[in-house]
Parts: structure tokens; C-alpha cells; sequence
């Protein structure tokens, strides 16, 4: 009955753009897309792009940033955490994290900051817009962005003298207070604002041996500066300061799958960076202007966990076992990136052409050190390094002033060195390329046809667990074609607005993640975790957005994204696993969906509720298990008067039970001798809290 319900509202939602009575024109402001060489409106980005606004991000500052652009059409996530913190677009992703390091597929970047590795991190205070960019950025990203790329920008410093204060108060023990400044220092000259938040819950499990409510809870601080110095009238240099401070409690499994742990020492989920971005943009003369831009940053992680999910003494000491499993983490990266940027009077080409050239370098290192009580303390320690030097370039050649081809091109140098404790040294040494070729085509002001055809890639590597044979230590680097075809257009004086996008994929030398359950003498069971190398996969699909906007005071909007993916040809290298072919990889659901309203009534108040869903999908590679789908009902009344702000919120209100990450074919269990079972993390449970701020 559930499902065609939500079935139905997604076809009344669809339907309203079929309508063709209107009320009072709605004057709205163009959002605008930073994440590309050039700023765009979000109606002229021949890409698929996915835009969480200001105003959608004021009533989540303490929610998951993970969870929250999982709303978006084909992103998805996985937690095996504290909370969400594994991003995965169109089905490509990673889920999880142990001993082995990762070259991420999805880019994160934070205030120009790059975060990909750094996801628990991100927090939702003072942002200004968060930018969901889904397929290949191989021009702009390279290594990083084979999937896609969220771009996150915050508030930047203006010539206005203003503040806004923010305090939130919820159930499970949930606090948040912050605070932004903007202070210009010298007016028209330099300006500056600063930012400070704290978010604190007790999290969703009981721990009943311990007697403890907050064994999973969450602690995060951020603090920002920003500054922006007019050096003159062709030259701007911005500055980013950037302190987090993540001091999660990991406590989130038991052997039963309820929130009630009897774990005897739960572990932690920490992330503590610092990090500055600066940036310079000259006007070089009228005809270009060069962009140079440095960051760098420096994080402290620690990932811990109770691996027998009780207390010792909990069950036969005979079958028992008890294990403490601890993961330390130094990272390091500095960016470089230069690139000179034509403007109108420099296009070339007879004046057809706009260009953009550039080179770019990362140094990228991760020490990891694993204390393993199963293993009588005996710490692993292993050490990563990369280095990465790019060449990249894009014209966009105007043929008319309806029809304009884009064409980029990257080429990366990507080295690595892998060395462990167990005497492992590995070295890579590869050129990769990506890239892109456009057509765009403006039918209409108000009507965008676009067609792409991109290239993204992803470095090999290492797995670094020691039981691994000399042949599987390592993987290939993916390649990924990937072919969108879309339509931004408005009609009816802007009351309708949508996008729509049809993509398909092929991977080549698909890495995919997977595992060996090994059991140990004394009946246990654990993973030895490993990527691999797929010959092929394939994947094709829908992402679609629609905002409606009937009268002045109702939004109703919709989004869609439908993925259909599977392995074309892949041979597992352990003997033992399923056969997968023809099936989709993990986390990969069918379909997605958001649906809702805003609505303002009596002038100051406003009504949002919408319902987000996703399809079933593998939990991973090696097993059959399946997530259920769900759908999450999410409500919130405003009240606005002059400066001050209420918003009453809830999330999840029918309390859906679902689950963010799940094992199986895996049996930890010895009141029942390990018999293998499926053991799930579940989500939020409903949630509810006043948030107030106050603007000055």
C-alpha cells in the first residue's frame, strides 16, 4: 500500500508540469554554479547538477551532510561509522575503510579545500549553496572526480556589517549553537568573516552493560575564518581558514540488530583538520585573467571499534572471544593549481572561442598505524604517498549564439609509494587522461539541449592487508565513458523549472570492492577486505528535477533518479565467491526519489514536509544480502518575524527502521556457534527540535 502511494504522489508531482492556469509571476534569483572554470547559472550548466540552496541547508546545520545531499538524485551512501561519511553517485563509490588506502572516486571540495578523504568533516553551518556535479569531471577534478563531485561553498565575506546567531535543541540529548560575524575590516578593501559551531547528541544506541546512552554520540566542532583582500581594481586575493574537530563515540552494532549494544569497549570516530586555501585572481589584462589558487591541510583520524559487539563473560568462555580493532590515520595533501582564463575580449577563433589553460600538482600522504588485540597488540603500520602533476585545457567554441561545442582534455602524471611493516615496498608510475567533448544547444532563452561525452579515471593501488597473496596486493586503474543528454527549460514565466538528464556508462577495468571471511581456530569469523579489477561494467539511467511554483507562496518540487548498473564480466579472485555477473554492484539502487512542498501562509509563517525513498540494493560484492527500501517522512513549521527565526522540526516521523550499512555471510555470534547471519547498522530513528536564530 506504501508504494503506491509514493507512486502516486510521484505522478501528481510529475503532472504539475502539465498544467496551464498560473497565478502572479514569480520573480526568482538565478542560482549560480561555481564548481566549473567559468560561473554559470544553474539553467546554463550542460551537465547534471544537483543544487541544495541556502535556504534548503538553514534547518539542517545539525544534520549528516552525507544524509543530507543523499536526497539528491542517484547519490547514495553507506555509514559503517558514526554516521554516513561513504558517498557513492551512480553506483560508484567507496563503503568502507580499513588497512588498505583509497584513491576516492567521489570528489569533495570545501571553500576550495579538498575533503574526499575527509567526508565526517563537513559540516552544514553557514553554508551557501552545496553543488552536486554527477558523472565524470575529468577537465576540472581528474583522479578525484570520476564519479562526480560536491562542491561546498560557505558564506563568503561582504561590505556588510552583520551576524547571525543559531542555537538548536532536540531529542537524544541533541545541542547546537553557532555564531557568524561578518566584519569588514577596511570598507571597499578588505573584508573578513568568521564562523563557530558546535553540534552535540547522545546518538541512537543504549549500551546497557556500560549503562550509557552516548556510546555512539556525536561531537563536532567547526570553526571558519574568510577573508578578501581588493589589492586593486584587477587583482583579489581570498583566504580560508579551516579547524574541525570530530570527537564521535562508534558503537553502533550488536549481534541481535537492535540499538541496544553490550559492547565492553566501544570505539571512536575522530577527525581533527586543519587546513587554509588561498586564492588569487588578476585581471591580466582585458582579454584573460589568471587564477591561482593554494591549499593545504593537515588531519588527525582515529577509527575504533569494539569487534566482538560484548562484554567478556557474556558467553562461554569456550567459544568466546574478545577483540579491540583501532585504526590511526595522518593525512597530509598540499594543491597547487594555476590556470589562465579568457575573458570576451580574448576569445580566439575569430572571437568564437573562449579557452581555459592550466596545470596542476598534489602531494598527498597517509600514515596508518592498526592496534589489533586479536593479534596481541602487534601494531601494522603503513605509509602512502602520491604525487599527482596535471596539464588541462577547455575551449567553448560559440558556432552561433544558439549552438557552442566545449572541449576539454586532462593529462595527469600519477605516482605512488606503498610501504608497510611487513616489509611491502610498491611503487606505481602512470600517465592518465580524461576529459570531455560538448554540444549545447539554445533553443529558447529558456530552453537548453546539451549533449556530453566524458572520460574520468581512477588510480590503481594497493591493498595492504598481509594475508593477501603477491598477485592480489594490487589493482588497475578504472576508466569510465560516460554519455549524458539532457534539457534545462522554464516555462510559463518561470513558474515551472526543470532538468532533465539521461546518461549511460561503461567501466573498464571496474574496481570493486570485496572480501574473504576467514575463520580463525577459535570458531570466529573476520574479513580480509581487498579491491579488485572487474573487465567491464555498465550502467545507464534518469536524474530529473521539477519545482513549481503555483502562487506566490507554494513551492512544489520533485526529483527522480533512476540507475540501472551491472557487472558485464567479472571473476572473482577468491575461489569461494558468488558469481555476480549481470548483477548490480552494491549500493546501487534501482531508484530514487524527493518529494514535497513549502508553504507560506499568513505572511510569516511557512510549512515543508517532503518524502525521500530509495530502492533495495546489495549491501556488497560477496553476498547476496539486500537493504529493504524505504521512504522518510521530514516536516518543519517556520515562523519569521524581522530578524528572528523558529523552526520546529522533525524527521523520519513514522519512525521507518532502515539500514545504512550491512553485513553478511558472516557469523560473529557464539551463543550461536557463528552461524552465519546478516548483521545491519540501522539509521536515524525519528527526530525532533526547535531551532532559533537570529540575524543583526
Amino acid at each position: 500500500m506504501k508504494n503506491k502511494i509514493l507512486t502516486t504522489s510521484l505522478m501528481a508531482a510529475y503532472a504539475l508540469a502539465s498544467v496551464s492556469s498560473f497565478a502572479e509571476e514569480v520573480n526568482l534569483d538565478p542560482i549560480v554554479v561555481g564548481a566549473d572554470f567559468r560561473e554559470q547559472n544553474l539553467s546554463q550548466v550542460s551537465n547534471s547538477v544537483s543544487v541544495i540552496a541556502e535556504k534548503d541547508i538553514y534547518d539542517k546545520a545539525a544534520q549528516s551532510f552525507v544524509e543530507t545531499i543523499a536526497a539528491v538524485p542517484n547519490v547514495n551512501f553507506s555509514s559503517c561509522a558514526s554516521k554516513a561519511k561513504y558517498i557513492q553517485i551512480r553506483g560508484i563509490g567507496e563503503r568502507s575503510q580499513f588497512v588498505t588506502p583509497i584513491n576516492p572516486s567521489v570528489g569533495i571540495m570545501v571553500d576550495g579545500i579538498d575533503f574526499s578523504q575527509s567526508a565526517l568533516g563537513v559540516t552544514m553551518f553557514d553554508l551557501k549553496q552545496i553543488e552536486v556535479l554527477r558523472g565524470p569531471q575529468g577537465t576540472t577534478f581528474g583522479a578525484n572526480g570520476m564519479a562526480g563531485v560536491i562542491n561546498v561553498e560557505s558564506n563568503d565575506a561582504t561590505n556588510d556589517a552583520n551576524g547571525h546567531i543559531e542555537a538548536t535543541v532536540g531529542n537524544y540529548n541533541t545541542k547546537a549553537v553557532g555564531v557568524a560575524i561578518n566584519a569588514p575590516i577596511v570598507e571597499d578593501k578588505l573584508l573578513s568573516r568568521f564562523s563557530l559551531y558546535k553540534n552535540i547528541s547522545d546518538g541512537y544506541m543504549t549500551n546497557s552493560y556500560l549503562g550509557r546512552d552516548d556510546t555512539n554520540n556525536i561531537d563536532e566542532l567547526t570553526a571558519r575564518a574568510k577573508f578578501k583582500w581588493f589589492v586593486n581594481d584587477q587583482h583579489t586575493i581570498d583566504l580560508t581558514l579551516m579547524h574541525v574537530d570530530v570527537n564521535n563515540g562508534y558503537d553502533a552494532w550488536t549481534l541481535d540488530n537492535t540499538r541496544d549494544s553490550h559492547s565492553d569497549q566501544p570505539g571512536k570516530d575522530t577527525q581533527k583538520t586543519d587546513a587554509f586555501a588561498l586564492k588569487s585572481t588578476y585581471q591580466v589584462n582585458d582579454k584573460m585573467h589568471l587564477v591561482s589558487a593554494l591549499s593545504y591541510s593537515k588531519t588527525e583520524m582515529e577509527y575504533s571499534y569494539d569487534e566482538d559487539w560484548s562484554y567478556d563473560g557474556e558467553f562461554d568462555p569456550d567459544w568466546a572471544y574478545s577483540s579491540f580493532d583501532q585504526y590511526l590515520r595522518d593525512r597530509k595533501q598540499a594543491d597547487i593549481d594555476v590556470r589562465m582564463v579568457s575573458d570576451e575580449a580574448g576569445r580566439i577563433f575569430n572571437g568564437s572561442t573562449d579557452w581555459t589553460m592550466g596545470v596542476y600538482y598534489k602531494d598527498y600522504s597517509e600514515e596508518m598505524t592498526r592496534n589489533y588485540t586479536y593479534l596481541y597488540g602487534i601494531p601494522f603500520i603503513n605509509n602512502y604517498d602520491t604525487q599527482s602533476t596535471a596539464l588541462y585545457g577547455q575551449l567553448d567554441t560559440h558556432f552561433t549564439d544558439k549552438l557552442t561545442m566545449i572541449a576539454g582534455v586532462r593529462v595527469e602524471k600519477w605516482e605512488s609509494q606503498y610501504t608497510d611493516s611487513e616489509n611491502v615496498d610498491i611503487d606505481t608510475d602512470e600517465t592518465l587522461s580524461g576529459g570531455k567533448l560538448g554540444l549545447n544547444y539554445q533553443a529558447e532563452s529558456d530552453m537548453l539541449y546539451y549533449v556530453t561525452l566524458s572520460k574520468g579515471y581512477k588510480p590503481g593501488g594497493v591493498n595492504a592487508d598481509y594475508r593477501l597473496t603477491p598477485e592480489a596486493k594490487q589493482y588497475a586503474t578504472e576508466t569510465l565513458w560516460n554519455l549524458d543528454a539532457g534539457l534545462n527549460s522554464s516555462h510559463f514565466n518561470d513558474k515551472v523549472k526543470s532538468r532533465l538528464n539521461l546518461f549511460y556508462g561503461k567501466r573498464k577495468d571496474q574496481q570493486v570492492k570485496s572480501s574473504v571471511v576467514d575463520k580463525r581456530p577459535d570458531g570466529s569469523t573476520e574479513f580480509i577486505d581487498y579491491l579488485a579489477n572487474a573487465a567491464e561494467g555498465t550502467y545507464y539511467g534518469l536524474e530529473s528535477q521539477i519545482d513549481y511554483f503555483p502562487t506566490e507562496g507554494l513551492h512544489l518540487f520533485t526529483s527522480l533518479g533512476l540507475l540501472k548498473s551491472k557487472f558485464d564480466e567479472y571473476t572473482d579472485p577468491n575461489p569461494d565467491a558468488i558469481d555476480v555477473n549481470g548483477r548490480a554492484p552494491a549500493n546501487s539502487p534501482e531508484y530514487q526519489y524527493n518529494i514535497g512542498f513549502d508553504y507560506m501562509f499568513m505572511e510569516a509563517w511557512t510549512f515543508k514536509t517532503n518524502v525521500e525513498g530509495k530502492g533495495s540494493y546489495y549491501f556488497s560484492n560477496r553476498h547476496n544480502e539486500q537493504s529493504d527500501p524505504y521512504a522518510l517522512l521530514n516536516a518543519s513549521l517556520e515562523y519569521t518575524t524581522g530578524s528572528f527565526t523558529a523552526s520546529l522540526w522533525g524527521r523520519n516521523l513514522t519512525d521507518e527502521a532502515y539500514f545504512v550499512r550491512g553485513f553478511g555471510s558472516f557469523g560473529n555470534n557464539p551463543s550461536k556457534f557463528y552461524e552465519t547471519e546478516l548483521y545491519t547498522q540501522l539509521g536515524a530513528p525519528r527526530t525532533a527540535g526547535l531551532t532559533l536564530s537570529y540575524d543583526f
